[in-house]
């Protein structure tokens, strides 16, 4: 939990107070500062690879971003390879003391996050997110938008490498949280959120979809979805799995019930 929740969070049928925005921004000023979670369990096979990626990223873009990795107590020595790492780029680590939950990671990271971050996000150690989405993201922000999502559902995104089954799961999630917000993308786990818009707000850490929390629950006037292509992952291996599925219609269910609750109201 970040802050409690006041309620005073995106409309939970159709849009938020003020316009949504599907597509891309001119380039301007990205001068936010903003620091971005990277939970990791086993991925030592990639997560250097992904450091100096971002931090190309950044450089070319004049971005002033802060890499936060959240490792699990990898038996790997996925933390000790961040920690090596961390004497020539812009990334810290967070050390737990094992598996505990994506979603769970995510936040304890934000609370890990330098204090003149002005936003917060995340994004998976595997490259299914393009780095190089970042900076269209961060000037989302910049131009007023309170949330920037990474979206594989809106023109000019997509999904490579995904077999049928896996397409059609996130289809149905989707669409079970459909009544929830008119963002397409949802279930996305690749974001930017100002830091502001989660004053005072209840994020529940159970599963692995925190975005479906922030984009549900986060004080936003407007967000952007910002396409990109989803390529499954290179390295390591997939954390969904049959309980995580269980997860997430748990945690769909408690994020209607609070909204029933409130009836539907902001």
């Amino acid at each position: 939990m970040l802050a409690r929740d006041n309620g005073d969070g995106p409309s939970a049928l159709g849009a938020p107070r003020a316009a949504w925005g599907r597509g891309s921004l001119g380039r301007s000023a990205l001068r936010m500062k903003f620091s971005i979670v990277i939970p990791t369990y086993n991925e030592a096979g990639g997560i250097e690879a992904l450091i100096r990626a971002l931090d190309g990223v950044f450089r070319a873009n004049s971005l002033d971003g802060e890499i936060v990795v959240v490792d699990d107590n990898s038996p790997d020595g996925t933390g000790a390879i961040v920690e090596r790492l961390g004497a020539t780029f812009p990334v810290r680590c967070l050390h737990r003391s094992g598996k505990l939950g994506l979603s769970s990671a995510v936040i304890e990271g934000w609370k890990f996050a330098r204090d003149e971050s002005d936003a917060l996000g995340a994004m998976d150690a595997d490259f299914s997110h393009d780095p190089k989405v970042i900076p269209a993201m961060v000037g989302a922000l910049d131009e007023g938008y309170g949330l920037a999502i990474g979206s594989r559902y809106v023109a000019g995104g997509g999904i490579t490498n995904w077999p049928k089954r896996r397409q059609l799961t996130s289809r149905v999630a989707i669409a079970l949280a459909r009544p929830l917000t008119r963002v397409r993308d949802i279930t996305s786990g690749f974001f930017l959120v100002k830091r502001s818009a989660l004053e005072g707000v209840d994020l529940d850490p159970i599963g692995f979809k925190i975005g479906l929390e922030v984009i549900a629950k986060a004080h936003y006037d407007k967000a952007l979805e910002v396409p990109y292509v989803f390529t499954d992952r290179v390295a390591g291996s997939s954390k969904l799995n049959q309980s995580e599925i269980f997860n997430y219609l748990r945690q769909l269910g408690r994020i209607y019930r609070t909204k029933l609750a409130a009836g539907f109201r902001r």
